[in-house]
């Protein structure tokens, strides 16, 4: 190669290696932090943690007539009532025929709307055409708070944000590693092309035959 080449290349590789270093610190904090946490949910039971258990309670409240017209005025009621800061997640089930001691029951709407964060959960069961909602509400642990976070469990957009630049960045990682592997020489490269086709048709045909 010409002179200016070789030193336009070798350019690019340092940039690389500076990209591949940063990447690399990144990663390892976050990894660090979700490693430990996914450790301690994994292995909970083997470890032996001495844990609290959740705190839970329940109880009936009167549906206003306006709440009743549909799940999202439920939610919307709920909301303002318990002053929640999380948007509601709505599950509704339509109205069905179900067998019960061998008789046909004909079961009502059912409407399930949660308010999820990572050290609360609470929860509205209300079947149409009752006057009452059954809410329930759970404050998590410590342990349960730290398992919600690894899974961005009720967690913010914030928090979202910043597991996903984990992933991000294992992927980044792993491109500039290969780029620094191959030191942009073509055979090389070629050859890294033809092992990741290769480990990604695999990968696809495994995933086929299960």
């Amino acid at each position: 190669p010409k002179p200016n080449t070789r030193s336009r290349r070798s350019t690019f590789l340092k940039l690389l290696r500076d990209i591949h270093g940063w990447l690399g610190l990144w990663g390892a904090i976050l990894g660090l932090l979700f490693g430990i946490t996914g450790i301690i949910h994994n292995h909970r039971t083997v470890l032996k943690f001495e844990l609290e258990k959740p705190v839970v309670s329940e109880v009936q409240l009167v549906v206003p007539e306006q709440a009743k017209k549909s799940p999202k005025a439920m939610a919307a009621w709920l909301r303002n009532e318990f002053s929640m800061d999380r948007e509601p997640r709505i599950k509704k089930e339509q109205a069905m025929t179900v067998s019960w001691l061998g008789h046909d029951v004909a079961q009502p709407e059912h409407w399930d709307i949660r308010f999820v964060a990572p050290q609360y959960k609470v929860v509205g069961d209300y079947w149409v055409g009752s006057n009452t909602v059954s809410i329930k509400s759970t404050n998590e642990s410590w342990i349960g708070i730290l398992n919600n976070f690894h899974r961005a469990n009720g967690a913010g957009i914030g928090w979202v944000l910043l597991a996903d630049s984990i992933g991000g960045s294992l992927v980044l990682l792993s491109i500039t590693g290969v780029l620094l592997w191959t030191e942009l020489n073509r055979r090389k490269t070629i050859g890294a092309l033809i092992l990741g086709a290769s480990v990604i048709g695999m990968f696809v045909i495994a995933v086929n035959t299960m």
